[in-house]
């Protein structure tokens, strides 16, 4: 890692750790971030993307423990599927009841996590906690590819952009896990093999 980076890996943890808006690269494409222990910075996200009050943003986190720090209960099948499948470009929707956590699940009563397969971002994420994920775009347009897409998008509304070149993936896989059953809701490049949890 050289050191420009290093030094912007350290400022975009203490950026996130304050309660700031930071682009970051993912294993998709880059994201805007912020940290799930503010109420106040997911609604600012969601009023610099235009984007749906009611649809949830995903959540990466560094470890399945997070998970279940939110209250969230998973099966021992479930974990050990969740173990197989991740770090990968995989968002699971899982059932979240708990109406503290209305700001994150927006009323839907699921949230949806990825670990995802970056070192750049699993690095931030085992010091921040887990962060809120949306693309660099306003609703229905093209998602940022570059760091300066991104600035023609939010400019200086966004605190920090740590950038690591172009990033141009397939979109992530998004599974739902409901009464043991699970569904696909959109095939991305990464197959699953559905298992009976």
């Amino acid at each position: 890692m050289s050191k420009n980076l290093n030094k912007d890996l350290l400022y975009a943890i203490k950026l996130l750790k304050e309660g700031k808006i930071v682009v970051l690269p993912t294993d998709t494409i880059y994201g805007i971030h912020g940290s799930i222990k503010y109420p106040e910075t997911i609604e600012r996200i969601y009023q610099l993307r235009k984007r749906d009050l009611d649809k949830p943003m995903v959540i990466v986190t560094s470890s399945i423990d997070d998970i279940k720090k939110l209250g969230l209960r998973l099966s021992k099948k479930i974990k050990q599927f969740l173990d197989k499948i991740w770090p990968n470009p995989v968002s699971v929707v899982l059932e979240c009841n708990d109406d503290k956590l209305f700001y994150l699940h927006r009323g839907t009563y699921t949230l949806a996590f990825r670990i995802p397969k970056n070192e750049l971002l699993l690095q931030i994420l085992k010091v921040t906690g887990p962060l809120v994920s949306t693309s660099v775009n306003f609703q229905n347009e093209k998602s940022a590819e570059t760091i300066n897409k991104a600035k023609n998008y939010f400019g200086k509304k966004i605190d920090f952009y740590l950038d690591e070149g172009k990033i141009k993936a397939s979109p992530s896989t998004v599974l739902k896990i409901k009464n043991k059953k699970i569904e696909i809701l959109r095939q991305g490049a990464f197959k699953v093999n559905l298992v009976d949890l």
